[in-house]
């Protein structure tokens, strides 16, 4: 191949990967108005309910786009007719700075890589049963892509599951759409009260919803969310030292998601008058030990 078509195949790709940027940016979700809150209301029942394939995340797709642009820039580059002249000709003649677009692509990827506390919550599913036991019968999961994490719970016996999905659901699939539709998840703003009566669940999960909220709002929706449940609260939030690299997350709740530290939660807790779950924290801490479990966000038990 000369030096030339593998030039244009690499601006080819890299234009590729431009628009799955742009396609990753159009399928953020917006925050939840307020007025489409749900009314206080019962439970529905989980009988009859099929259990639906767990919908993929969006940016699953463009993630695999990205890592395939990236593996055929690298096999272009390692041939002996790609140079940086050629680089630089076809930056020059198109007006792209590749090497611009190159790091922006490696910063997606990564981000993509690093995954959610969405995502760990299913990883810590096996744990977090060792260490509630009868308390994981009634959960509520509040946080993005709660339709995956409900359809999840559901699959297993005797549990009954319910969702708060911070976002609008723009791009949900068919099965998610059916979890809203019976009311096994609710779109609703965290940062105004939850549409449940007090001890409405035994545990509480929240997954990639409090970073994003001021100091001003937590004091509101922490206290909030332990007035729904009876056993406990468990909250994934975002480790600084694990996911510096997702630059490319935009803001949610009108702001960039604010990644504090294990210290800084921990005194925020003793603030609001939020104790650590011991005994089920003890648990947890065993369980992850003997399995070499090692989650990327941070996980805090507390009682309600």
């Amino acid at each position: 191949m000369h030096t030339g078509d593998r030039a244009g195949i690499e601006l080819r790709l890299v234009g590729l990967a431009r628009e799955a940027c742009r396609e990753q940016g159009r399928m953020s979700r917006r925050s939840v108005n307020p007025s489409r809150r749900v009314a206080d209301g019962g439970l529905p029942s989980v009988g009859g309910l099929l259990h639906p394939k767990s919908r993929s995340p969006p940016v699953l797709t463009i993630a695999l786009v990205v890592l395939g642009v990236i593996v055929l820039i690298a096999y272009l580059n390692s041939g002996s007719g790609v140079t940086v002249t050629s680089r630089e000709a076809v930056s020059r003649s198109e007006g792209v700075d590749i090497d611009k677009i190159d790091a922006l692509i490696g910063q997606l990827v990564n981000s993509f890589l690093i995954g959610s506390c969405t995502s760990e919550v299913i990883r810590a599913l096996p744990y977090l049963k060792k260490a509630y036991g009868s308390s994981m019968q009634k959960i509520l999961h509040v946080g993005p892509d709660s339709c995956t994490v409900i359809s999840d719970l559901l699959k297993e016996k005797k549990v009954e599951a319910w969702g708060v999905e911070p976002y609008d659901l723009e791009d949900a699939d068919s099965s998610c759409k059916s979890l809203v539709r019976k009311g096994f998840v609710r779109m609703s703003d965290i940062k105004f009260p939850l549409p449940y009566r007090p001890d409405s669940f035994s545990l509480v999960v929240v997954s990639d919803a409090l970073d994003y909220l001021t100091p001003r709002y937590l004091n509101k929706t922490l206290p909030d969310l332990a007035r729904v449940s009876t056993d406990g609260l468990v909250i994934f939030a975002g480790n600084p030292g694990q996911q510096k690299a997702k630059v490319s997350e935009l803001p949610k709740f009108g702001r960039p998601a604010k990644l504090r530290s294990s210290s800084w939660w921990t005194r925020y807790f003793v603030q609001t008058g939020l104790t650590e779950n011991e005994g089920p924290l003890k648990k947890f801490e065993e369980a992850v030990a003997k399995n070499k479990y090692k989650p990327d966000c941070q996980i805090f038990h507390l009682s309600s």
